[in-house]
């Protein structure tokens, strides 16, 4: 079958490699960062050529364009790994829900507000949701106080995002965790 030839590979966010660039000259700069100056692409193609690398296009815009001599596989493989390390390093925000009864006892209470905490140390927004069964609704002030409450309790490592809310026949109310710089 051969070697396969990188001339034809589709152009890619990368920009554009080898006989894919259209410029007339461009600014080269070799495989070591050294700047070669402006040269034509024929010798920037034949230069690359006797490197065994590829003449990639890194700067399309600039005039000429700035094209260097590097292996392009090479490039491709450290960019993504680069970007992988980059989600890594992210932290995506969800909702953590807490849910609680309008009669809830203090004990257990204490161990819904200790759970939202911990959710709010690790970053996460806490959805705090009383629930209320057959007549308890019309007592919509219990829960509006326990909502109080717990983000009384947690409001050294939150802020209240939307205050206590009733929704059916659920009382919601969302914390969101203090970015500390």
């Amino acid at each position: 079958m051969g070697k396969i030839c990188r001339r034809w590979q589709t152009i890619s966010k990368d920009g554009r490699i080898n006989e894919q660039i259209r410029a007339k000259e461009v600014r080269l700069v070799s495989n070591d960062g050294e700047q070669l100056g402006i040269v034509s692409l024929k010798e920037a193609l034949k230069i690359a050529q006797e490197s065994n690398l590829d003449l990639v296009e890194v700067a399309p815009n600039a005039k000429p364009p700035v094209c260097r001599v590097m292996d392009f596989g090479k490039h491709k493989y450290e960019q993504s790994k680069r970007e992988k390390e980059a989600r890594k390093k992210q932290h995506i925000v969800s909702v953590k829900e807490v849910k609680l009864r309008p009669n809830i006892e203090d004990h257990d209470f204490e161990t819904k507000a200790k759970n939202g905490r911990r959710f709010l140390e690790d970053g996460d927004k806490v959805k705090v949701t009383i629930m209320f069964r057959g007549r308890e609704i019309s007592h919509s002030e219990l829960g509006r106080r326990l909502c109080d409450k717990m983000s009384e309790e947690l409001k050294d490592v939150s802020t209240i995002e939307r205050y206590p809310k009733v929704e059916g026949r659920n009382m919601i109310m969302i914390l969101a965790p203090i970015i500390k710089t």
